[in-house]
């Protein structure tokens, strides 16, 4: 079964930090550009940031760039989200997903708040 399981999310105040995980299991990541994306509250689904699989080139939307990094470990199957310098906007449940996204293997995401 294909799967994929987001961790890492929290409370953290502006300017602070997180990692989150996406592990997969049932697949191997590193055949997939992966992608990380986030719904806020009231807000559309946005895409974050993604990783390719063959030459590891990264993409960020405007809003993250320079304080989110995407990495890969393919031999431990998992992507990573560094979260620097963080905002009140970047509170929402961030998922992984292939990019384009697979309807059917969307995780129970994590949820980021940003908050003093």
């Amino acid at each position: 079964q294909l799967q994929l399981v987001e961790s890492g999310g929290g409370l953290v105040q502006p300017g602070g930090s997180l990692r989150l995980s996406c592990a997969a299991s049932g697949f191997t990541l590193d055949y997939y550009v992966i992608g990380w994306f986030r719904q806020a509250p009231g807000k559309e689904h946005e895409g974050v940031s993604c990783v390719s699989s063959s030459t590891g080139s990264t993409d960020y939307v405007d809003s993250v760039k320079g304080r989110f990094t995407i990495s890969r470990d393919n031999a431990k199957n998992t992507v990573y989200l560094q979260m620097d310098d963080v905002r009140t906007e970047d509170t929402a449940v961030y998922y992984c997903n292939t990019n384009p996204p697979l309807p059917t293997i969307w995780g129970q995401g994590t949820q980021v708040t940003v908050s003093s």
